[in-house]
């Protein structure tokens, strides 16, 4: 990467990038080490840690010309941080169950972000979440920290009442045709969805993922019926597309 960002004979698209213009590069690296991962190809997955990899070096060698830090420095930094948080390898420090080791590994993190905060001002809870993470992902993550200071239900059954709540403020909002409010409401709705499988013990970002697999799956399914009456979906009346949706329900069990 030094020899690409050389000023003299460098590649001149590796020297004209810069932190801000590595953002989606980095974060389609990402997505693809997990579909890799999803589909089970190691040897595409190996390829695809390795451009992952390459981010993490063209972000350092990038901070090491400014005079930040630098590849080795990174390295340090993770493996202080593992040591850090994991006392009960490290320290001998011991642990009765999960949720103690939960508790120490999110007091190590409060201590790391109390290091790092310089302002006199006093750190949110809900600090040190990433406001770019997918819109799940992040919800997931601030109720996360709500919970472990204490603001949460302590049962599940409530929240089933919250979500029945959430989708009658929902339609209400429908019914007085107010765009902005039904809006509004959708995102408390989702929030409160994405409450309802945190107390599940559900990946809300996984689930959905799923869902919309699933969905794939059958939508194909309906295209191939149709496509073999040499007909498009418009042609076809709602009522024989839910009998195709309903028949790949069952003909793709096994898949779902």
């Amino acid at each position: 990467m030094a020899h690409l960002r050389d000023p003299d004979k460098g590649c001149s698209w590796d020297l004209k990038q810069d932190f801000n213009s590595l953002i989606p590069y980095t974060i389609e690296e990402a997505y693809e080490v997990v579909d890799a991962i999803e589909r089970n190809d190691l040897d595409d997955l190996r390829s695809e840690l390795g451009d992952l990899l390459l981010q993490v070096v063209f972000h350092s060698q990038i901070a090491n010309e400014q005079g930040l830090f630098n590849f080795e420095q990174v390295a340090e930094t993770i493996t202080n941080k593992l040591i850090n948080r994991h006392p009960h390898v490290f320290s001998g420090v011991r642990y009765n169950n999960a949720d103690e080791q939960q508790k120490g590994w999110d007091e190590a993190k409060e201590r790391e972000r109390k290091e790092k905060n310089k302002s006199p001002k006093p750190e949110s809870v809900l600090s040190g979440v990433a406001i770019n993470l997918p819109a799940l992902i992040h919800c997931e993550k601030i109720q996360n920290k709500a919970s472990h200071h204490g603001f949460d239900w302590p049962e599940t059954a409530p929240v089933f009442d919250k979500v029945l709540e959430e989708l009658d403020e929902v339609k209400e909002a429908w019914v007085n045709q107010d765009q902005a409010h039904i809006q509004e409401e959708i995102g408390d709705l989702l929030l409160v969805t994405v409450n309802l499988a945190r107390h599940l013990k559900v990946n809300p970002e996984l689930a959905l993922k799923q869902a919309t697999q699933k969905f794939t799956r059958r939508f194909h399914y309906i295209e191939q019926q149709v496509a073999a009456s040499s007909r498009t979906l418009r042609d076809c009346e709602l009522a024989e597309l839910d009998a195709y949706w309903d028949a790949a329900k069952k003909e793709l069990k096994t898949q779902d």
